[in-house]
C-alpha cells in the first residue's frame, strides 16, 4: 500500500478529554501506545433514536444564587451553560409552583377558585423568569423548556396539604386549566414552553417535600379526558405531554396505562424518567420495553442528580472516586441496598447517559444547574450536588468534573442527531455514536477503569488509532464527509 493510499484510508477526528488526571475537555492529539489494543466500529447503516436534547433545570434555588453573584461570575456560568462555547444546553427543565429546590412552598393560585382568577406567576419574576429569558438570549439555537408540577395548591388536593395526597376529581378541569395559564403567564414574559410533564414522581417522595400522587391509570384518565383536550381547546395542542416522571423500575406499568390504545395514546408524547433506584443500574430491560410499547414516543431522562450528598468545593479528584453515597444507601429497604453501593459521580453520570443512549432515550436532563457549598439552598435541607457550585458571600465558582461530563454530550450531540450502530471488542468501554444533521458524527467513550487503554476507531473502511486514559471520558468529532 502507498504512503498516498494511507493518509486516504486515515479517519480525520478531533477527540475531547475529560480525566481524572486532569483534563478537562481538552484537545488531545497523542496517544500513549500501549500493547493491546481493540477495535470499536461505527455503523452508519444501523440507526436507532433521534436525539430532542441534553441540559439542566432551571430552579428557584439556581436563579436565586445567580442573583447573589457578581455579574461577571453570573454571566461566567450562563455562558458556560448556554453558549456554543460552552455546553451549549438544548433541552430544559423548569418547577411549576414551589418545589424542593425553592426558597419556600407557594403555588401560582393560592386563593381558592376553579376560575383561577387570581393566577399568578409574580413568585418567578425575580429569579426564575430572568434566568431562563438570559439563558434564551445567550442561546444561538435556543432550546427546547418543559416544566413540571410537584404539586396542585392545597386546596385542590383531598388532604389539603403540600405534601402527598390526591388531586380531587372535582378539581381535574381546575387542573387543566392551571396548565393552560401557566403557558399564557410564560409567554407574556417572552418564554415560549415545549412541554410539560403531568406530574413530578406521582409515586411520591417519601411525604417530605412538595409532592401528589397518582396512579398509572389516574394519570392517564387525567391527561386523556382533561390536560390534553383542554390544551387543545386552548390552540395549545403542539405542547408536549410526557407521562410518568420518576425512576424506571416502575416504568412498564405506567407505559402499559398510558399506551393502552389509540384513545390512551392520543395525547401523550411519550414518557418521562428518573435515575433514582439504583446508583449504577440503568434498567434497559424496562427501557427497551418502553420504546417497543411506544416506538413513536419520546423517552427523556428528565432528572437526575448527585443526591443526598453536601458538594465536595474544588477537589475535582473527590468526583472521581466511589465515596458518594445516595439517599438508598441509608434508606432503601434490605431487597434493594444492593442498588445503592458508593459510587463515583462522574462515573454514574457517564455511565447512565451512554447507557440511556444506547436503550433508545432520547433526552437527558440533569437537576440544578447551580448550587451553594451546602448543597441547596433548599426549604426542606434536602442536599444535592449540582455540576456547578459557588459560594455566594465569597463571589466564587466551582465547575467540577460534573459540568465537563455533561459538556460532551450536549456540546457535541445535538437535537435531530440520530443514535448509531456501535461494535466495540472491548466490553470494559462504554462507547455511544450519534450523527448530527450537520453530517459530523460525534462519538462518546468512557474508560471507568485506571488504566489507560488503545483503541483503533473505523467508519466506512477509514480508521484511526488512538488511546483515552485510564478514568477518563473522550468525545470524538468526525466531521461531515459532505
Amino acid at each position: 500500500m502507498s504512503c498516498k493510499d494511507q493518509e486516504q484510508n486515515e479517519l480525520i477526528a478531533d477527540v475531547y478529554e475529560t480525566s481524572a488526571s486532569g483534563n478537562q475537555l481538552t484537545l488531545v492529539t497523542e496517544f500513549e501506545k500501549l500493547d493491546s489494543t481493540s477495535l470499536i466500529k461505527i455503523d452508519p447503516d444501523q440507526k436507532f433514536q433521534t436525539i430532542t436534547g441534553f441540559g439542566g433545570a432551571f430552579t428557584e434555588s439556581s436563579a436565586y444564587l445567580l442573583n447573589k453573584l457578581s455579574k461577571k461570575n453570573r454571566d461566567t456560568i450562563l455562558q458556560a451553560y448556554f453558549s456554543e462555547e460552552g455546553a451549549n444546553y438544548s433541552l430544559c427543565r423548569t418547577h411549576m409552583n414551589s418545589c424542593d429546590f425553592s426558597l419556600g412552598q407557594y403555588s401560582y393560585t393560592p386563593t381558592e377558585d376553579k376560575d383561577l382568577k387570581d393566577f399568578s406567576v409574580k413568585e418567578d419574576m425575580d429569579d426564575l423568569i430572568p434566568m431562563i429569558k438570559e439563558a434564551s438570549a445567550i442561546s444561538k439555537d435556543g432550546f427546547k423548556l418543559f416544566a413540571s408540577p410537584w404539586t396542585a395548591p392545597p386546596w385542590m388536593k383531598d388532604n389539603k396539604e403540600w405534601v402527598g395526597g390526591k388531586l380531587l376529581p372535582e378539581h381535574y378541569p381546575t387542573w387543566a386549566l392551571f396548565f393552560s395559564k401557566y403557558v399564557d403567564a410564560y409567554k407574556e414574559e417572552g418564554i415560549d414552553l415545549w412541554g410539560f410533564t403531568v406530574e413530578n414522581e406521582p409515586l411520591g417522595n417519601g411525604n417530605n417535600w412538595e409532592s401528589m400522587h397518582f396512579t398509572p391509570d389516574e394519570m392517564t384518565d387525567f391527561v386523556v379526558n382533561h390536560l390534553g383536550p383542554k390544551l387543545e381547546t386552548d390552540g395549545k395542542g403542539d405542547l408536549k405531554i410526557l407521562g410518568y416522571d420518576q425512576n424506571r423500575e416502575h416504568l412498564s406499568e405506567w407505559v402499559d396505562s398510558q399506551f393502552k390504545n389509540e384513545e390512551t395514546s392520543k395525547y401523550f408524547d411519550g414518557t418521562a424518567i428518573h435515575w433514582y433506584a439504583s446508583t449504577y443500574e440503568i434498567f434497559a430491560d424496562e427501557l427497551q420495553n418502553a420504546h417497543s410499547k411506544a416506538p413513536d414516543k419520546l423517552l427523556i431522562q428528565s432528572e437526575a442528580c448527585i443526591d443526598a450528598q453536601i458538594p465536595v468545593w474544588k477537589d475535582d479528584a473527590w468526583y472521581w472516586k466511589k465515596e458518594a453515597t445516595d439517599w438508598g444507601f441509608t434508606w432503601a429497604p434490605e431487597k434493594d441496598k444492593h442498588l445503592h453501593p458508593k459510587y463515583a459521580p462522574v462515573n454514574r453520570y457517564a455511565r447512565d447517559i451512554i447507557g440511556c443512549l444506547n436503550n433508545w432515550v432520547d433526552g437527558w436532563v440533569d437537576w440544578n444547574m447551580v448550587l451553594d457549598t451546602k448543597g441547596g439552598p433548599n426549604w426542606f435541607k434536602n442536599w444535592c450536588i449540582a455540576p456547578v457550585i459557588v459560594d455566594p458571600d465569597k463571589d466564587e465558582v466551582y465547575f467540577t468534573p460534573l459540568y465537563y461530563t455533561m459538556a460532551h454530550f450536549s456540546k457535541f450531540i445535538r437535537p435531530g442527531a440520530e443514535v448509531l450502530g456501535v461494535n466495540k471488542t472491548d466490553d470494559d468501554l462504554m462507547v455511544s455514536a450519534s450523527k448530527n444533521t450537520d453530517g459530523s458524527i460525534a462519538i462518546v467513550v468512557f474508560n471507568e477503569g485506571k488504566e489507560a487503554k488503545n483503541f483503533t476507531l473505523s467508519l466506512n473502511n477509514e480508521t484511526k488509532n488512538m488511546g483515552i486514559k485510564g478514568q477518563a471520558i473522550q468525545t470524538i468529532v468526525i466531521p461531515s464527509s459532505k
